[in-house]
């Protein structure tokens, strides 16, 4: 069912367009059978590199997908074709269309008690027909975890979309990966802050020519301006040293 990935920076990606991802988590939902999916991003992949435990998390999952443009454009240079983006939030919405299409039931994990209310309430709105397996809010301690995962195993879900930043939503879908009994289970980051409507996403125009990171930066400046500079310029020093060396080794 799954392509064979290519290799970028030491990470397996997958090679998968929006519908193969999609066609690989509704056979896994028909199936009853495992399937975790990453979606890999410019910051995820910097953040690899100097996190052993999160490179393992991400190693660990079945389908890696490229998320940002920055991965896409990347993989391209050095050889390693990847057909498109596919962008964890415009999966997860396709996602959600689809359960409500085939009667599949997910389970909303993360976000705060407001935001996760607003994004199904919103849900409700675009899919009056979907049913949810369950939801739990994110910011819950660290010794009520193993009761927050008993209830997304209790609750038969088809498919899981934890709402968490990265690395905590890695750790926790490699942590329970073999006990909570959930076909497809994907890390969707801040994708109920987006379908609640609290935070927008970039034009499509600066989707596609990725500067979706710089619209986000605009909306929270003080925040994000630091993350993306340090992010961007460590991952612009790994692609040109990657480059080099694969200019090098034809020549060779």
């Amino acid at each position: 069912m799954l392509c064979r990935p290519v290799r970028f920076l030491g990470i397996p990606l997958h090679p998968l367009t929006m519908n193969d991802t999609i066609a690989v988590a509704r056979w896994a939902m028909q199936n009853r059978c495992h399937v975790q999916h990453v979606a890999l991003n410019v910051a995820k992949l910097v953040k690899l590199r100097g996190d052993a435990e999160s490179r393992a998390d991400v190693l660990a999952a079945d389908v890696v997908g490229a998320d940002g443009m920055g991965i896409v454009v990347g993989a391209r240079l050095l050889g390693a074709w990847i057909p498109e983006r596919v962008a964890g939030v415009d999966l997860m919405d396709n996602l959600f269309g689809l359960c409500a299409a085939e009667h599949f039931r997910p389970y909303l994990l993360g976000a705060t008690p407001g935001v996760l209310a607003d994004a199904i309430a919103e849900l409700k709105r675009r899919h009056p027909e979907l049913q949810l397996a369950g939801f739990h809010h994110g910011y819950y301690s660290e010794a009520d975890e193993a009761v927050v995962a008993a209830s997304i195993q209790q609750s038969g879900a088809d498919c899981l979309f934890v709402a968490m930043p990265t690395p905590r939503k890695e750790r926790f879908m490699a942590k329970y990966r073999d006990g909570l009994g959930v076909p497809f289970v994907m890390g969707v980051g801040g994708g109920l802050d987006v379908l609640s409507g609290h935070v927008r996403r970039a034009p499509v125009s600066w989707q596609r020519t990725g500067f979706e990171w710089l619209y986000r930066t605009l909306q929270e400046p003080s925040r994000l301006w630091r993350r993306y500079l340090t992010t961007n310029l460590a991952y612009a020093g790994l692609l040109a040293a990657a480059l080099f060396m694969h200019d090098r080794s034809r020549r060779v």
